[in-house]
């Protein structure tokens, strides 16, 4: 049988490390990246079979790096692995195209049966959040259009700028000019009503763009 090829995304060092160590004797770990920028640039490279992401990522957060990269790699396999166990974030990171959902506190078992059904093209989500995930979702089944839509470059703007990042920073990030930055910036701020830098990283963590992971 095919040992699968698995790329880690987490910025907690220590946490890839024995996430590694982990997986290695029953799969190949390509590599590991700590922000997801660099997971959507190494998943392109590598193309590993599946990419286990931490939803609070720097940069760009899993979320979003995991729609940027079904887009390009549409066959590809993402599966959270996260201390987040909100459900309504589960719905999303499904909705987003991911295979599987779990808490880092879940058991080592979990994880292996998580890969084994992603790659035969199945969804897993750890028990202890899918039946909040179902009722989430039958409570308000219209949630998805009931969020503000953001366009992807405006999302990654606005996390950037919620990490505390210049607007001179966050062009040379996203390879833009500082007055980009500043156009997007000013008008997310005008659809959605906010009048400080603090009401748009208060959205920005109430959306989940940036998170308060703790872990």
């Amino acid at each position: 049988m095919k040992v699968p090829r698995v790329l880690l995304a987490d910025d907690h060092t220590l946490l890839a490390e024995a996430f590694r160590k982990l997986l290695e004797p029953q799969c190949e770990v390509v590599g590991t990246v700590a922000d997801g920028r660099a997971l959507v640039a190494a998943a392109m490279a590598l193309k590993p079979d599946v990419v286990l992401v931490d939803i609070g990522m720097p940069l760009l957060n899993g979320l979003d790096a995991a729609r940027q990269l079904k887009q390009v790699v549409p066959d590809i396999k993402i599966i959270f692995l996260t201390m987040n166990e909100d459900p309504q974030l589960a719905v999303e990171a499904i909705s987003a195209g991911a295979s599987g959902y779990l808490v880092k506190k879940s058991a080592a078992s979990e994880l292996f049966r998580a890969i084994q059904e992603a790659l035969k093209r199945r969804c897993y989500v750890t028990p202890s959040i899918t039946k909040q995930m179902q009722e989430a979702f039958v409570q308000d089944p219209d949630w998805k259009n009931k969020r503000k839509t953001l366009t992807p470059r405006q999302r990654e703007v606005i996390q950037l700028l919620a990490e505390g990042k210049s607007m001179k920073e966050v062009a040379d990030i996203l390879r833009v000019t500082p007055r980009t930055v500043a156009f997007h910036k000013y008008r997310v701020m005008e659809e959605l009503r906010l009048k400080t830098t603090a009401e748009l990283i208060q959205f920005a963590l109430r959306s989940n763009i940036v998170t308060k992971d703790p872990v």
